[in-house]
């Protein structure tokens, strides 16, 4: 094998030095540089190596019309902890926000409604406050009642969320509610999501309760019960989410990571040492050879499945069976004298049976103290396309923008122009989560096992949140910890002997 150059000493010779063990990451995205941030807490040499020519994945700062915006995920979680404390560690603490306004409506049976309160994932708990809110019909509502006298709905291992809520109140609240919700996530379809996966809360409600609705009230009333519930639910970073990982990326730099962008691996070799990471060079970047003592995978699932198709073609097999949704997002700046009156709280979502194109809008300039500084410049964005309705995105930039524009001038009356757009495509962004995702899911990692200092990380694992993707680092890191630490000591790593059989050999 020829190769341009060499990124690491002898590995017989760094064994035994008493040298830190060094671990190579493979991609760039949050859950890379999570893991690298984690890596270097240990005491590892990191390497973090990206085959594109940014860092950050599906978080991207950017610019419009001289304002920063977010032109992908623009919010964590934060009710869980990860992703929060990730960013207090690399110094955006004082950054964190929460939105302004959290007021949020659906665009649904021909008019804007205020988001019912009082739902899990779009599952009421309270007729009453749905009723209110108008987005059901008199027949939904209706339908709903019938969940107290249902017999119990066999769920198995596994459900999908849209399939069980219809069955036990109706299709119109997956189609009015669940599906706007759940699509907001995943951009997928609610009827093919597992719920075991995607809200494992009214997965387990749903079986130890007859009636749906008891079950979700049972989870609001736990969640009232514990303090961190009572705080946002969301957070956002002054100046954007896209700010988090190119923080996390200077925090790596700083302790000592080496971290390169348009570098693409080729090869991944077990050795009787560790691994081998053969990449193939981008532009004048020649390729190399890095020797190391543990490798965290943390790209989507079809580079993946290339890398691991010799050495553990079972994850592999899995990984190639992994679908992923495509959208685009189209940000839009106006002048604020020429916006119709009402344009008020966070946005809007739009369920797919309404028939429009977009799926959704975020008043970005309301939702956001920090985008609404500018006296004279409103910044909003639209999202466009979802699994199975990809078609959309077959459009000019151009054309989305005309076509969110129709859509806006429907919903909420604006006539204007903007003075500045973007149009941001993630094409195959978002993992799908069907029926039977958990399982394929450990069987990766049960695949990926047999192979010592290796793990696997990334949003199609443990979910496709921010703070899911930091935990999902966190543990990757932590299974290869025994691999470092032989690297730190000498000792051969657990279970080379069986994996080469003879010294020396690579396979």
């Amino acid at each position: 094998m020829s190769t341009g150059g060499r990124a690491d000493d002898d590995p017989d010779e760094r064994r035994g030095s008493g040298r830190p063990g060094h671990a190579v990451v493979i991609g760039g995205g949050i859950a890379g540089l999570a893991a690298a941030h984690r890596l270097l807490a240990t005491g590892a040499r990191v390497t973090v190596l990206e085959a594109g020519a940014r860092l950050g994945g599906k978080l991207r700062a950017g610019e419009l019309a001289g304002l920063p915006v977010d032109l992908g995920a623009e919010s964590v979680l934060a009710r869980r902890p990860e992703a929060v404390e990730l960013a207090r560690a690399v110094g955006l603490g004082d950054a964190l926000q929460a939105p302004a306004t959290a007021t949020a409506a659906l665009w649904t049976r021909g008019a804007l409604r205020p988001m019912p309160r009082g739902h899990v994932m779009g599952v009421p708990g309270d007729p009453a406050l749905l009723a209110a809110s108008g987005v059901l019909s008199a027949e939904g509502l209706a339908r709903i009642a019938a969940d107290a006298e249902l017999a119990p709905t066999e769920l198995g291992e596994d459900v999908a969320v849209g399939a069980y809520v219809a069955a036990r109140l109706g299709r119109e609240v997956v189609d009015r509610l669940v599906e706007p919700l759940l699509g907001g996530v995943y951009a997928g379809d609610a009827y093919r999501i597992s719920m075991r996966a995607a809200v494992p809360q009214l997965f387990e409600a749903a079986r130890t309760h007859r009636s749906l609705a008891e079950g979700v009230r049972e989870i609001q009333r736990r969640a009232a019960e514990r303090p961190q519930d009572t705080g946002p639910v969301f957070a956002g970073i002054e100046g954007g989410i896209g700010r988090l990982p190119l923080a996390v990326a200077e925090a790596c730099r700083a302790a000592g990571a080496r971290i390169l962008t348009g570098t693409p691996v080729r090869e991944l070799l077990r050795t009787p040492t560790g691994w081998r990471v053969v990449t193939g060079g981008s532009g004048s970047a020649p390729a190399e050879v890095i020797e190391a003592d543990a490798v965290v995978l943390a790209t989507p699932a079809g580079p993946a499945a290339t890398l691991l198709e010799r050495l553990a073609p079972a994850a592999a097999g899995e990984l190639r069976g992994v679908d992923y949704a495509s959208m685009a997002l189209v940000t839009l700046a106006f002048r604020r004298s020429e916006l119709p009156a009402g344009l008020t709280g966070s946005g809007f979502l739009v369920p797919p049976v309404d028939g429009r194109t977009i799926k959704a809008s975020t008043f970005s300039s309301n939702k956001w103290a920090w985008s609404g500084t500018d006296p004279d410049l409103f910044l909003l964005r639209t999202s466009v396309g979802r699994h199975g309705d990809e078609a959309v995105l077959e459009r000019e930039d151009a054309e989305l923008v005309d076509v969110s524009l129709a859509d806006l001038g429907e919903a909420v009356g604006l006539a204007a122009r903007p003075v500045a757009s973007a149009v941001t495509r993630w094409t195959g962004g978002l993992p799908q989560y069907p029926v039977g995702h958990l399982d394929r899911v450990a069987r990766i990692r049960t695949a990926v096992a047999g192979l010592p200092g290796l793990a696997v990380c990334g949003a199609l694992y443990d979910g496709v949140g921010i703070p899911a993707c930091v935990a999902s680092a966190h543990r990757a890191v932590d299974a290869v910890a025994g691999a470092l630490a032989a690297g730190r000591s000498g000792a051969p790593a657990a279970g080379s002997a069986s994996a080469f059989g003879t010294p020396g050999t690579e396979h």
